[in-house]
């Protein structure tokens, strides 16, 4: 089996190209079957590097990913930023950005929101990380600031994550956001343990229309619920992790 991906369904330009990959056609066992991506779980490297050969191969990538060492924080990767690629290995960082084509952005999850940005004349894409903690540090804030466009000029797509009815936080989680906006009470439910049912998508997608995006697509698809297709933290603990790319296309390869 090949790897297989999700490809967002939103108006991004031609030179625009995007996808969210499901956890089918890799070479990994045991808890990381089958396309792991992550190489900080615990899995043979050879195998994860085996599944980022395939994944590359499978969906044409123009360059090998610059995979960042994902923090839950708010700092931003410029790749087109000299050695900025051969650093993010060692500095944390949750977001990345790039104005130049085949340079491409990756983002890996198993439950929190990956997030990607495009500018709608093409010129700069940007994905971001965004579990409650890179939310309530303003990790998307940064990325758009970082892509130095007008957020009438921006589409966002959100990816698929942890859904609302299977990922609950506690009291403090929902003060921390509802300290940052009031209208994030929405997206918490009261659940009969006294903790809350978050939804994260729904976070991402408040914090976005606060910056002025309005144009906003997304995946309904629940990383915990779909096992087939998801690795899931919250519903595995040891796991491996999908990864959501952008990228923007050189003229000649349209």
């Amino acid at each position: 089996m090949s790897p297989s991906w999700l490809v967002p369904d939103w108006p991004a330009p031609a030179n625009v190209r995007a996808l969210s990959t499901h956890r089918m056609g890799g070479v990994s066992t045991g808890p990381y079957q089958s396309l792991n991506l992550g190489t900080h779980v615990g899995d043979v490297p050879e195998a994860v590097q085996e599944n980022r050969r395939r994944l590359a191969s499978a969906a044409r990538l123009p360059a090998e990913p610059v995979w960042l060492r994902q923090v839950h924080g708010a700092e931003v990767a410029d790749l087109d930023q000299a050695q900025s690629a051969n650093r993010v290995a060692e500095e944390g960082r949750d977001a990345a950005i790039s104005r130049c084509a085949g340079r491409v952005c990756a983002i890996l999850t198993a439950d929190c929101v990956p997030i990607l940005l495009a500018a709608d004349d093409g010129s700069v894409v940007g994905a971001a990380h965004a579990g409650w903690r890179g939310l309530r540090c303003g990790v998307l804030a940064a990325t758009v600031r970082a892509l130095d466009v007008g957020p009438e000029r921006l589409m966002a797509w959100i990816g698929p994550s942890i859904g609302a009815a299977h990922y609950e936080v506690g009291a403090e989680v929902r003060a921390a956001m509802l300290r940052l906006d009031a209208t994030a009470a929405a997206a918490f439910r009261l659940n009969e343990r006294g903790r809350f049912m978050a939804d994260l998508a729904l976070l991402a997608r408040q914090q976005l229309q606060g910056l002025g995006i309005r144009r906003i697509g997304g995946a309904m698809a629940c990383t915990y619920a779909d096992r087939e297709r998801y690795f899931s933290y919250r519903r595995d603990g040891q796991t491996g992790r999908q990864a959501t790319l952008i990228w923007l296309e050189a003229p000649q390869h349209r």
